[in-house]
């Protein structure tokens, strides 16, 4: 359903961005893990970094449930008891999972905790949708990967037209709170949380989004579905258009006597009278020039043998 996401926020905006109170109502800052590993997007895709956020008593045992950890994860959950050794021979999509059965497909039914992934828009506060992520370790050893699913519900109204689904938006602090603080909120109150939300903005975009190489703000920027652009002609187009345009000029048409310059049009043959070039020679005129020429030259020849 949900195949594309933004976060192109620099990481010093995305932390104050993602500011929030902690148990003693103190105004926190969430501190990040691996933070090299963020890379701000325009265009994000499955199997991308993303970051997410979630609480920091996932790697500190010690510390309180509500406080906040950002962390970059991969997009689509890795069990952690996948046992070959290379993510991407997971047979099955886990980019999303359906809230109806989250706790019931073997996937998500391991998965170690919440998360909340979001998208950016100019100054609008961040679009928190609901997930759960997974740690899986490479049966061979190495670098443990993190990776998320993010949940979705059944489309609300105004996008049932688009798709019959769409991601569970955690609407407002106190809904975000209570999604992460899993150690004071059970799994089933966070459950409840999740459902459809009218609370949303939404505009169609370029195509260009379906490449997931094009990373610019045009894959955000508002179309108009009833406009359509004129194609922009190909380099080689470009050339065959300039070359016939220098290489092969429109041929003028010969002017010819059927309009005068008061526009009014006359018959051609009122001016077939006396052709400008000289008459051409027919062959009739030279035998008649030969005939009188041989009855000339005889009287003569025998006025002189006389």
């Amino acid at each position: 359903m949900c195949g594309r996401t933004s976060c192109h926020l620099p990481r010093d905006v995305l932390t104050r961005a993602c500011a929030y109170r902690d148990r003693q109502g103190r105004q926190r800052l969430p501190a990040w893990r691996d933070p090299e590993k963020y890379c701000p997007s325009y265009n994000r895709s499955p199997q991308s970094r993303s970051p997410v956020l979630l609480s920091r008593l996932h790697f500190d045992k010690e510390a309180d449930s509500s406080e906040r950890v950002i962390a970059p994860m991969r997009w689509g959950l890795v069990p952690s008891w996948f046992k070959e050794d290379d993510p991407s021979k997971l047979q099955f999509n886990t980019t999303n999972c359906r809230s109806d059965t989250i706790m019931e497909k073997r996937s998500f039914k391991s998965a170690d905790g919440t998360e909340s992934r979001e998208k950016v828009w100019d100054d609008w506060r961040l679009l928190t949708m609901a997930g759960i992520f997974d740690c899986w370790e490479p049966p061979e050893g190495g670098e443990v990967l993190y990776s998320y699913t993010i949940i979705t519900v059944d489309a609300c109204k105004r996008l049932s037209d688009i798709h019959h689904r769409m991601p569970a938006i955690l609407d407002g602090d106190e809904a975000v709170s209570k999604w992460l603080d899993f150690g004071e909120v059970s799994a089933q109150e966070a459950m409840k949380l999740i459902h459809p939300t009218e609370n949303i903005t939404f505009h169609p975009v370029s195509p260009v989004v379906n490449n997931s190489r094009n990373n610019t703000p045009e894959c955000l920027a508002p179309v108009d579905l009833v406009v359509k652009k004129e194609p922009k002609p190909s380099g080689s187009s470009q050339k065959m258009l300039q070359w016939l345009a220098t290489k092969s000029p429109k041929k003028e048409e010969p002017k010819t006597p059927q309009q005068e310059e008061s526009g009014v049009p006359r018959w051609s043959s009122q001016f077939l009278q006396h052709s400008p070039l000289p008459r051409k020679r027919g062959g009739a005129g030279l035998l008649q020039r030969w005939l009188k020429r041989e009855e000339e030259e005889p009287a003569a020849k025998r006025a002189h043998s006389q």
